[in-house]
C-alpha cells in the first residue's frame, strides 16, 4: 500500500526542529556512492520539468525520486511529487506533495547554512523575496538565533507586508517594509534572497561588511541573484559542488569553481571552515540536493503512520 499525503498533511505532520535535526544529520553524515543528479528540461518556454535523483542518506531504509513542474506565471508556480520507496524492495512507500516537501527541506536547510555562516551577532535579517522558501527559512533561523530586527522586500507589495507582519509579531520586532532589494540589504546582518530573478539584484556596494548573504533562487541555468562582484569577493559556500557548476551558480556570474571555498557539509563535519574572519561577507548558494527531500519525506512519512494520517493506496490493486 501507498500512503498519500498532501500539503494539509504534511504540514500537520512537520515539526521544524525535528526536521532541522534530520537534515543536520545528512549533511554530517558519510557520502553515498551515488552521485546525485538533478535533470532540468525546459518546457514551451513558461516552465520547466525538473527532477531529482536519487535521494539517499546513510541509515535511511529508503529512496526518493522527485518530479516538479516550475511555472513561474502560475499559482503555486511549483507542482509535483516525491516518490518514496523501500530502499530494498523498490515498494512505492508513499507519494507526497512535492511543493511542501521543496519548501520545507529548501528553507530548513538554508536556515541551518545561514546560522552557521553567519557571525554570531548577527540579528538583523533582511528579506527578499516573500514566499514560501523564504518564510520557513525564517521560521527555521529564529528557532536556532535571536532575531532582532526584520526587514522584507517583494515584488508584490502586499504580500511582503502580510510577511513582514505575521513574523514581526511572531518575533516580537517592528519590522520594515522596503520596495528596493538594494535598500532592504542595507545594514543587514543576515540577507535571504529568494526569488525567480534572472539578473542580479545586489551587488559588492549593495551588501554591508561582514555580512551574511544566502541565495536560494539560482537553482536551475539561466537564474541568478548575486552580481559577480558581490560573489567575487565573498567567501562563498554551496550544497554540492558539481551540481554548482551545472546549474551555473558560479558559472552565470563569470566565476569558476575553484571560487567556492567548500560544501556545507564540509563545514558541518569541520573539514573547511566556515566564516573565517568577522569582517568578510559570507555567501550560501545552495541548489537543493535529493537527499534532503528524502530526510523530509522520511519524517513525515513515519510520522503519518504512527498518526494515522494520510490515505492509503493500492496501485497495484
Amino acid at each position: 500500500m501507498t500512503l498519500l499525503l498532501n500539503r494539509s498533511d504534511l504540514e500537520s505532520l512537520l515539526d521544524p526542529a525535528g526536521c532541522l535535526d534530520a537534515l543536520r544529520r545528512g549533511f554530517a553524515a558519510e557520502r553515498g556512492e551515488v552521485t546525485p543528479r538533478r535533470v532540468v528540461t525546459p518546457l514551451s518556454g513558461q516552465g520547466s520539468a525538473t527532477a531529482l535523483i536519487p535521494g539517499l542518506i546513510q541509515g535511511v531504509p529508503a529512496y526518493t525520486v522527485k518530479v516538479n513542474a516550475k511555472f513561474p506565471r502560475s499559482r503555486p508556480a511549483l507542482r509535483g511529487v516525491v516518490c518514496l520507496h523501500d530502499l530494498d524492495t523498490g515498494e512505492l512507500l508513499g507519494l507526497l506533495d512535492s511543493a511542501t516537501v521543496t519548501a520545507w527541506r529548501t528553507g530548513l536547510a538554508a536556515a541551518l547554512g545561514t546560522h552557521v555562516l553567519a557571525r554570531r551577532d548577527a540579528g538583523t535579517v533582511a528579506v527578499i523575496g516573500a514566499g514560501a522558501q523564504a518564510d520557513l527559512v525564517l521560521t527555521g533561523l529564529s528557532s536556532l538565533r535571536p532575531v532582532s530586527g526584520l526587514t522584507v522586500c517583494d515584488l508584490d507589495a502586499g504580500r511582503a507586508a502580510e510577511f513582514a507582519g505575521r513574523h514581526g509579531r511572531r518575533l516580537g520586532v517592528e519590522p520594515v517594509v522596503e520596495r528596493d532589494p538594494r535598500e532592504a540589504a542595507h545594514g543587514a546582518g543576515i540577507v535571504v534572497v529568494a526569488t525567480w530573478a534572472r539578473r542580479p539584484l545586489l551587488h559588492g556596494g549593495d551588501v554591508a561588511a561582514g555580512a551574511h548573504v544566502t541565495s536560494l533562487g539560482a537553482d536551475e541555468p539561466g537564474k541568478t541573484e548575486l552580481g559577480a562582484d558581490l560573489l567575487e569577493h565573498a567567501r562563498v559556500v554551496v550544497d554540492d559542488v558539481a551540481l554548482a557548476v551545472e546549474m551555473g551558480v558560479l558559472a552565470g556570474a563569470g566565476l569558476d569553481v575553484k571560487h567556492s571555498a567548500g560544501t556545507l557539509r564540509d563545514v558541518l563535519r569541520g573539514q573547511v571552515p566556515g566564516r573565517v574572519k568577522d569582517g568578510e561577507i559570507t555567501v550560501y548558494a545552495p541548489v537543493g540536493l535529493p537527499w534532503q527531500d528524502l530526510a523530509l519525506a522520511w519524517a513525515a512519512y513515519q510520522a503519518a503512520r504512527e498518526a494515522g494520517a494520510g490515505v492509503s493506496f493500492d496501485f497495484l490493486g
